[in-house]
């Protein structure tokens, strides 16, 4: 596949805004039908939106995170199942630059370039919690490895060519096998059946005695021995989506309303956009999206500056930013797409027209990991000035 090169932050910001055009138009029934969006994922690919962390050295742009940030908004606005495929392919893209060996970076930023993409094999189902990986590799003589486990939730592994995985090594270290696609004993099944994000393709990947060679095996557990934005770089892009699908909301919400809802008649207004009533919610809503953005924006920054000057309290500031725009993000996801329904009336809730898609969505994103503890540690860091934990969630 031959990939356009981005050249700097603002092409990548006005190729994402022509993409979500472009995106917005079919997101409905992808929904609706649940048809996995396979030519807008190439389409992605093809655009040179999914190399744009590549390090200028190896012939990338190496956005800002504020760019990257607006990127996953701007699709998530649009589509937010097609706007979460490609997360965890940054994710790690990130882990390559900060563990990759010069061969490995060389090998795996060249793939990138061309258009290759990477989705995840990380959470497992059944287990204790969601950092009890089982996955396990093991050493052969030649120093290669053999991968076996069963993964669940490996959302853009369908359409994937390399598949990240979380694994622990025999001294139960954490590392990432990136394995092809095609594999042998690597299965990826389309199980997906949430209510929501429902063409992300979300499903289960199988590895039985898949053949790793040491060379694609980067250790993963050295990422949080030191200062680290593994989780927040990661945990700003679920923020952007959830910021996407709310600004989504909104905007369906205003036009459906100038359009298609008559004002009640106690109003006595001529159209339902001039409601006194209707404008004042429009205008709290307003406030919960501009928040979400602008919360969006400062955590960006926040891991820019850290990116710059990483020690401790960088880290540590710009994991609570991120947590603060995750959490506003969320709520704001939730209560707007909720919301659409209440100020469109009751037209909007025919199943034919598929509006609850931005809740379906909102609700089913913001269950990716607890608002309730990120609230906890921003409580902690401001209260007594606690850091929060070095993991990949926060």
């Amino acid at each position: 596949m031959a990939a356009h090169v981005i050249a700097d932050d603002a092409e990548a910001l006005a190729v994402a805004a022509a993409l979500a055009e472009e995106f917005r138009a079919g997101a409905r029934a992808r929904d609706a039908e649940r048809r996995l969006p396979r030519e807008e994922v190439d389409r992605l690919s093809r655009s040179g939106l999914l190399a744009v962390t590549v390090p200028t050295e190896h012939g990338g742009a190496d956005v800002r995170q504020e760019t990257l940030a607006e990127i996953f908004r701007l699709l998530a606005s649009a589509d937010a199942s097609l706007a979460q495929i490609p997360q965890s392919h940054f994710v790690y893209v990130n882990v390559i630059r900060r563990q990759g060996t010069g061969q490995q970076r060389r090998f795996f930023f060249a793939e990138l370039l061309a258009g290759r993409r990477f989705g995840n094999a990380q959470s497992e189902a059944g287990t204790r919690h969601v950092q009890d990986i089982r996955t396990r590799l093991e050493p052969r003589a030649d120093g290669s490895y053999l991968l076996t486990g069963v993964k669940h939730y490996s959302t853009g592994a369908l359409f994937a060519d390399w598949i990240p995985v979380l694994a622990r090594a025999r001294d139960d270290d954490l590392h990432v096998a990136y394995v092809p696609r095609d594999a042998p004993g690597l299965t990826v099944i389309d199980d997906w059946d949430g209510m929501g994000q429902r063409t992300t393709a979300s499903g289960t990947v199988r590895l039985d005695g898949v053949p790793v060679p040491a060379d694609r095996v980067l250790p993963h557990h050295l990422t949080f021995r030191g200062p680290q934005l593994h989780g927040a770089t990661a945990q700003l892009l679920h923020a952007a989506i959830d910021a996407g699908i709310a600004g989504g909301a909104l905007a369906e919400a205003a036009a459906f309303v100038r359009t298609t809802s008559r004002p009640w008649f106690e109003s006595g207004v001529e159209t339902a956009a001039e409601d006194p009533l209707l404008i004042q919610r429009f205008g709290e809503l307003a406030l919960r999206v501009r928040s979400a953005e602008a919360l969006l924006r400062e955590a960006a920054r926040a891991v820019d500056a850290a990116q710059a000057d990483l020690t401790d309290d960088s880290a540590a500031e710009a994991s609570i930013a991120v947590a603060a725009a995750k959490v506003q993000a969320a709520q704001a996801a939730v209560e707007v797409a909720d919301a659409l329904f209440e100020v469109s009336g009751t037209r909007s809730a025919l199943n034919s027209l598929n509006l609850h898609r931005y809740w379906r969505d909102a609700r089913t994103h913001t269950l990716h990991d607890p608002s309730r503890w990120k609230v906890q540690h921003i409580g902690r860091y401001v209260l007594n000035g606690t850091r929060p934990p070095r993991h990949g969630l926060l």
